[in-house]
Parts: structure tokens; sequence; C-alpha cells
């Protein structure tokens, strides 16, 4: 299990990212630190002067991990790339990346240098974002001044237009008179965007000396700006490794090695911004593809020379068993892949993940640059973590293995025999828990008043969520309210596309968990037996705080048997996630259909009337009562084929509609 007394010691006096995760590995906290290792350990110090909420989450922590990046301003950004991507229950949300200012280099004949919040693909340049918006304001002030750029959003300048201030006064070249030579002022622009891009020594050596002279003459009021300039420079010109401005999606791939295993840690780069790392343990298929390719390669393949060349090679064999085996099963595939070197069949490997993803997949081990930086942070942080990335693959491992075992206790207790068929203790060799993962699915229906009611299923493999095998129903059969025979119906749909062939639905789940008692557990078995499965279907028995407490299942007969949780701590806390997430899935997709209906209207049941149709005779005549009433006039029927896109026949049969509402009006 993780130690966490024992990582403690471990945690590096650096600035960085920590992630407290509970018992299932969920992460429940994303927070930044100066110093991991002073903020870290006071989560588990003294808890008296804690504040409750803070307590709380405490409690609930059994590991954490941390990533190690160069400075503050990395931490913060990192930070909210994470809790967006994991959403931690105790985080306060953070806000949109457009609370994040960058300076933008305008894309027009003469740029502007300017502040922003929003990034567009119009081909300006984009740096940071940055922390720190006054020392934006500061730097976009220096630069305007400093190379005396045009700060004006006027593009056309008629003929006797006039120059303003920030001409006479020399902070603006005048780009309004038509003097400025375009390629001078392209340079100055450049000697802008080099500050930006972090070679400012130039520059900084300009403003102390300016400081200096000011100081000299005791002008000392000029001295502080160029003091305050300084000290914005040094806040700007830290490497925003977090950051990738010119490419959008790409993955880091850095081998790991440990005391007893071999791992791959992966850091993914979406939208520009490293938004994450997951470690993934190279089992024994993949460390045997990996020998084999090496030996094949032979000793003088040329990947590597030197000492370090065996290491090297390995390193390489073991990236192409990875790439190829992982990525292969991957719904999404990055358009680039960074390594720290490159495999000897990186072409082929490109070809078969680039057909495989649909799209170009380029395999880079960059030399210089952003992506060089970004590949370096990762290596660094993966040395640093590589002492307790064994304890938390461990832990992970004994999670899993406690949740299958739980899993499994709860199968034999129902007596489902075909799902725990041959399982046997590795260790004893007598019929036990072997270790596997068992799949699992959950439903739940989802409706307002028993209107627009649907159907939902998700699927989880041992602890992770498989989002890939949820589905989605919306309920046909069904008028009102009515769950079990709602649930019925979900099932039947479920189960028939495993007959009919469909591909995605064709993998069986070892055990159904049921949202409910004994009637949700008998709908399903309804169903389950019809189709001649026989797939075990347990019901979760709530207590007076609509928390799962036990289990249900049915014996041989009408005779249902309870199994409790109270002894089961991993079983519980899994159960509470599943049944919130096919609850948030139902409910997402019942206000997604529910939405979708309320912005239908009555016209769009008028034959020959359509969305363009609709639109159009609410834009002329405002409102649905409107339309009544001039369909049933004298004239009505000119006055709607008069409006856009409408005609006589269409006219008619609005009016048809019409006449029918008056009618049933009267009769009513």
């Amino acid at each position: 299990m993780f130690d966490i007394q024992e990582n403690l010691k471990k945690l590096p006096d650096s600035p960085g990212v920590y992630l407290h995760k509970d018992k299932l590995g969920n992460i429940i906290y994303v927070g930044k630190a100066i110093s991991l290792r002073n903020r870290v350990r006071q989560y588990f110090q003294s808890s008296r002067h804690m504040d409750p909420k803070v307590r709380s989450m405490v409690g609930q922590i059994a590991e954490f991990e941390y990533i190690k990046v160069g400075s503050e301003m990395e931490a913060l950004i990192l930070e909210c790339n994470l809790i967006k991507k994991y959403h931690p229950k105790y985080n306060i949300l953070l806000r949109d990346d457009k609370t994040y200012p960058y300076i933008r280099i305008t894309n027009e004949p003469y740029p502007r240098i300017m502040k922003t919040r929003l990034i567009r693909k119009d081909g300006s340049r984009y740096f940071g974002p940055y922390s720190d918006a006054g020392a934006v304001n500061k730097i976009v002030d220096l630069l305007n001044s400093s190379f005396a750029l045009k700060r004006c959003s006027a593009a056309a300048f008629p003929p006797g237009f006039k120059p303003c201030l920030n001409y006479h006064i020399h902070q603006c070249r005048g780009v309004c008179s038509g003097t400025v030579d375009r390629e001078e002022y392209a340079e100055a622009v450049e000697g802008a965007a080099d500050f930006l891009a972090g070679r400012n020594k130039k520059l900084q050596t300009v403003l102390k000396e300016k400081m200096q002279a000011a100081s000299e003459a005791m002008e000392y009021e000029e001295a502080a700006r160029y003091r305050d300039y300084l000290v914005a420079a040094e806040a700007l010109s830290e490497t925003q490794r977090v950051v990738m401005h010119h490419s959008e999606e790409a993955d880091v791939v850095i081998p790991a090695r440990g005391t007893d295993e071999t791992y791959m840690a992966v850091f993914f780069v979406r939208e520009g911004k490293l938004i994450g790392r997951e470690t993934f343990e190279m089992d024994a298929v993949e460390i045997e593809t990996a020998t084999a390719l090496e030996a094949e390669l032979g000793e003088d393949d040329g990947s590597a020379a030197g000492p370090d060349a065996a290491p090297q090679r390995s390193d390489t064999a073991l990236l192409s068993a990875f790439l190829s085996q992982h990525y292969g099963r991957l719904p999404n595939i990055p358009k680039e892949i960074l390594v720290t070197a490159m495999p000897a069949d990186a072409g082929l490997l490109e070809e078969y993940l680039s057909q495989t993803a649909g799209h170009n997949v380029k395999l880079l081990c960059p030399q210089r640059g952003e992506k060089r930086a970004l590949v370096d942070m990762a290596r660094r942080d993966v040395l640093e973590m590589i002492h307790t990335i064994d304890d938390r693959a461990k832990a992970a491992r004994e999670r899993r293995r406690s949740l299958g075992q739980e899993i499994y206790d709860v199968l034999s207790a129902m007596g489902a025999e075909e799902a725990i068929a041959g399982s046997r203790d590795p260790e004893t060799g007598l019929p036990g828990y072997d270790g596997r993962q068992f799949r699992a699915e959950a439903y739940d229906i989802s409706n307002t008043n028993g209107v627009d009611t649907v159907g939902a299923m998700v699927t989880f493999d041992g602890l992770k969520a498989d989002k890939q095998g949820y589905r989605k129903f919306r309920i046909r059969s069904v008028q009102g309210q009515d769950d079990y025979a709602s649930m019925q119906e979900v099932l039947s749909r479920r189960f028939n596309r495993v007959f009919q062939g469909d591909d995605k639905f064709a993998v069986l789940p070892d055990i159904i968990f049921m949202d409910g008692g004994k009637g949700h557990v008998s709908t399903a078995l309804e169903v389950i037996d019809a189709t001649g499965f026989d797939i075990p279907v347990v019901g979760m028995v709530k207590d007076d705080h609509h928390r799962t407490r036990a289990l249900i299942y049915r014996k041989e007969g009408d005779e249902y048997v309870e199994i409790s949780l109270s002894d089961k701590p991993l079983l519980f806390s899994y159960i509470g996630r599943m049944q919130e997430e096919v609850h948030r899935f139902a409910i997402e997709y019942h206000r997604k259909v529910r939405g979708r209906n309320q912005t239908r209207s009555v016209l769009d049941e008028i034959p020959g009337i359509g969305q363009k149709r609709r639109n159009a005779l609410l834009e002329e005549f405002r409102s649905i009562d409107q339309i009544r009433a001039i369909a049933v006039s004298e004239d009505g029927i000119q006055r709607l084929a008069d409006a856009p896109g409408m005609n006589t026949k269409a006219a008619e049969a609005v009016r048809d509609w019409a006449m029918k509402m008056e009618n049933k009006k009267r009769q009513g």
C-alpha cells in the first residue's frame, strides 16, 4: 500500500502541483506550491486548527502524487489545467482560460502589441498565458514606448489625418503620416517579439542604464518607472514550459525504470497546454516484445553508441512496443508524440499510427525550442518521481486486487458459477480469486414527470470507467412515468443488439448493478432470462441518507438476499462512484432531449412547414397567436403566402391548422 509518511520524506523543496487521491484512485484535490515539501506536509500535521472542509478531505486522502515544474507561474497554469480536466470535488473550479492574459502581436501591415484574454486563429502571435496582469500591462507599455510602435486601431488614414499625441511626444513612429518605412517597422516589431520570446538581455541592459542615469540625475520618479519595467520584465521572462504555442495536441512519452518494474510515463498536451500525466506499467507481453525487437535489431543497429548505448537501445525498443500496443487501441491519438530517442522502426510506427488515427501522426525527438524544453521537464519530473512510481503502482495494483476480491466474494455468495468459472488463487492453486478485473454495467432512467424519458448505461472495467462503452437510449414504448417498463425497454434493446451482431454492444458484463431494490432486480432478470444469458444482477439498497448500504440479489425462486457492504469499504466507494456516474450521464442526456424538444414549435406539426418557414413566419408575425389570427382572417392566405419563403400551398396548410385550433377552442 502507499505509505504516506514515507513518501512525505521524499517530497522535493521545489515548485510544483500536487494531486490528492482517495482509496479508489480518484483525484479529489489539486493544489500548487512554491515548495512541495512544505505544502503537502501541512495536510498531514495536526488537524485541530484545520477548516472542516479541509479536515474532511484529508480524511479521504489515500495517496498523493506531484508534478515538479520550474516556477510558481508554471505551477499556477498547470494547476488550472488539471482542475479543468479532473473537476476534483474539493476544488473551487477555476475560471475559463480567458481570465489569463496573453500578449498579442497583431497580424496587420503595421502590427500592434497589446494585452488580450482571448486567443483567435487570425495569424497573430501570442505569448503567455501570464499570471501577473499588472506585469503584462507594464511590459506592453514598455515595448510600445521602447520601439515606438503604433497603438491605435485605425487601419486607413485619409489625406489630412492628424497624428495623435503619441507621435508628438516620440512614443509612436507615426504610421498615419505615411512616412514610416515598413521594413524598418517590422524590424522593431521583431525586436519586441525577441524580448517576449525570452531573448531580453539587450533591452534589460538598456533599461538598467536608463534607470541608473535617471537616478544620478535625481529624477527619481523616472528611475522608479524603469525599475518597475525591469521587475515586470523579470516576471515575464520565465519560460512557460507548460504551454506550447505552436502545437495543439501532443503526448510526451518517457521510459521509467523502477526497482522491480518498468513503466512508461505519458504527459498530455491538449490545446497547447500540459494537462496531466499518467504512468503505465509495462506488462510481460510488452517487455517480451521489446526484448525480441532489441534482439532483432542486434548490437550494431546504430541507434546508440558509447557507455549508455545498451540502456538507450533498450529504451527505444520499449518505446516501440509501447507506442504500437498502447496507441493502437486508443480511440483518439494526438498528432505528435514526443520521445527522448527515436525507435528504429519510427517510420513504420508513424504509418501504422496514422492509419489507426485517421490523420497524420508524427514521432518527434526535439533537439531545441519549446518542445525540447517540454521533453526535458518531463524527463526531470520522471527522474524525480521514479522513487515513488513503484509505491504508487503497487498501491494501484492493491486497489485493483482488493476491489476484484470484493466483487468476487459477491459473485461467489450469489452462486454465479459462470462469472467466476475457472478462477483459482495464484498462490494456493485452489478455487479463489485469480486477480482478474470484472466488467460491470449500471443503468438509470431519467425524465420529468414522465416526459422525455431516457435511459443510460455506463460501464466499468475494474476501477476505471470505460467511457467508450457508455450508451444512451431514448424511451419509445412507454408513455408516462413507469421506471420498470422503461428499464425493461433499455435492457431489451441493449441485449437484442448483441443478437443483431452490433459490435458496440458485443462485450457482455460480468455483473449488472441496478439502482434500486427487488423490483429493479426482478425487472432486469426477466429480460436477461429471456435472452438466455447468465449474467448476475444485484440491486443497490439505499439507507435513509440515500447511500447504498447493501446489495440485494434473487436466489432460486423468489427469495431475495442482502449482502452488507459494511465490511467491503472499497466496493462501497466503487458503487457510490458508479451511481453518481450513471445518474450524471442519464440527467445530461435527459436535459439535452428536453432542451431540444422545448425549441420545437407547434408550427413544426404543419405539413410543408419546415424550420426555415417556421422561423420566417415568426419573424414576420412575431407570435403563434398572431399567425393563427391572420390565418383565419379574410385575406389570411394571401398575407401568409407573401411572407419570405412561403407560397399559397404552404399558406393554405397553415390556415387549415389554424381552423382546427379554433374548432378545438370552441369545443373546449
